[in-house]
């Protein structure tokens, strides 16, 4: 997990990637365990969804390997830290009842080491892992502006089925895959969030707090700003895309899946 690309996008992150409360009813609901129970959350980030989870009751074992990220984390008793990477979690064989991973997947260095570390640390499962396919949703307006951007996510992305198998390795186990289409008023600000908001691109702050544009070149990102700042002033990029203002999901192709040994 390359820690150093977080110490560089990782800036008050807090500010602009708060735990969407869909996306906790969701990972507690594919995880089904009881509060109390302890649950390993691999690439913390500045552990919104660890804090989450503890205030529903859980223990979590945030692991993140930015110093950056994990000093923006609010303190909390339930949620204990470990400055690692998701290729060397520094947790004991089967020392915890489950493992999330939320929105960091595509920063891993390796998915197979990954993938083999929370098998370690949870032989059993639950696994719960939210990432993006872009190949799976609706292509966004966000490509007309930002291509090489979008493209990248093809290639930093693998097929959510080819995920699904990593994650779960060889031996039973069950594999689910869920949509999840993105909501309106999405609180974690993702690179996606703003489909039905394009404003939202004009700000270097949320630039900055996401990965696919903070680390693409700078000629790239002022370019597809500078042409969306003038047709979002000329008006024509409402002619094309006013309607998402009124709808209240898109599916961008995230995905959540859930390994459980059988």
């Amino acid at each position: 997990m390359n820690e150093k690309v977080y110490d560089t996008i990782g800036v008050n992150y807090r500010s602009n990637r708060a735990a969407d409360r869909r996306i906790i009813e969701k990972v507690i609901e594919l995880l089904n365990l009881s509060p109390g129970s302890t649950i390993g959350d691999i690439g913390a980030g500045t552990g919104n969804y660890a804090n989450a989870l503890a205030s529903r009751g859980y223990r979590l074992k945030a692991i993140e390997p930015s110093e950056k990220m994990q000093k923006q984390a609010i303190p909390n008793d339930r949620v204990e830290w470990f400055l690692n990477s998701a290729e060397s979690i520094p947790l004991s064989d089967d020392s915890v009842d489950g493992v999330i991973v939320v929105l960091a997947l595509h920063h891993f260095s390796s998915l197979p080491m990954a993938a083999k570390e929370m098998r370690r640390t949870c032989s059993q499962g639950p696994i719960v892992v939210f990432t993006l396919d872009p190949r799976q949703g609706e292509k966004p307006w966000f490509n007309n502006y930002f291509p090489e951007v979008y493209q990248k996510d093809f290639k930093s992305f693998p097929p959510i089925d080819e995920v699904a198998d990593m994650i779960a390795g060889e031996g039973r186990w069950e594999k689910i895959i869920q949509e999840f289409p993105l909501r309106h008023d999405l609180s974690d600000k993702n690179m996606y969030s703003g489909w039905n908001k394009p404003e939202i691109y004009l700000d270097p702050q949320f630039r900055q707090n996401v990965s696919g544009l903070a680390l693409a070149p700078k000629s790239v990102v002022q370019r597809g700003t500078e042409c969306l700042k003038n047709d979002l002033q000329t008006g024509k990029c409402d002619e094309k895309y006013g309607h998402l203002r009124n709808q209240r999901f898109f599916d961008a192709g995230f995905r959540f899946i859930k390994c459980l040994k059988t």
